[in-house]
């Protein structure tokens, strides 16, 4: 997949080359997300930053394992965003496979585990169907931010979807008011509310056209 917009700006699949820079931006705009200082709750901050690390790492290995849609938004040859997709065709929530779960508690630990476990079969059991994605992750390097830049990966993101026989649609959960407001403006819809652990938040989906 390849998405000219501007200039030299383009959404493509990420490579296995790649994934060591999306794991970095992705760590970057993730560090201070109340869900993950929730889940990952530690009272040591290297502890947690080691933590987030490992957890962003195991995921990411996972989806491009499964083969899952890794969307990188690229300015020339640099990569200054990613968006993950994660399908029905992966088994998600309570039914994630084994290795995930022993690799993710060797990195994080059982309770943090448990918590992401929770996490995403409260927004499983949220979406319309069966047939819907989460969108796992959406980040931007910071210097890349407020140029417009996350509406175009949306965009890119949407477009996907889009051209997925088999998908319904993307949902996603947003605890933050500013992401939600850019999320509604490129056709999310607000589903419902949800709570996860202390954390409120939104369920916002993309019905697929």
């Amino acid at each position: 997949m390849e998405q000219n917009v501007l200039a030299e700006h383009k959404a493509v699949y990420l490579t296995a080359e790649d994934l060591r820079v999306a794991a970095s931006i992705i760590y970057n705009a993730y560090h201070d997300d109340p869900f993950f200082i929730e889940a990952l709750a530690t009272t040591n901050q290297a502890s947690y930053e080691q933590k987030l690390r490992a957890a962003i790492r195991e995921e990411l290995t996972e989806l491009w394992q499964q083969e899952q849609p890794l969307i990188g938004w690229f300015d020339g040859d640099r990569l200054i965003g990613v968006a993950c997709v994660i399908t029905h065709q992966v088994p998600l929530g309570e039914s994630r496979y084994w290795h995930w779960r022993l690799k993710m508690v060797l990195g994080t630990g059982w309770n943090s585990t448990q918590a992401l476990i929770k996490k995403e079969h409260s927004i499983l059991e949220s979406l319309p169907s069966k047939q819907y994605g989460i969108l796992q992750f959406i980040a931007l390097t910071p210097n890349e931010q407020s140029k417009g830049n996350g509406a175009k990966l949306i965009e890119a993101v949407l477009s996907w979807c889009d051209e997925q026989p088999d998908l319904d649609g993307i949902g996603v959960f947003v605890n933050n008011p500013k992401h939600a407001e850019l999320f509604a403006r490129e056709g999310f819809n607000h589903l419902s509310e949800l709570s996860i652990g202390s954390v409120d938040g939104e369920i916002l989906i993309y019905p697929s056209k």
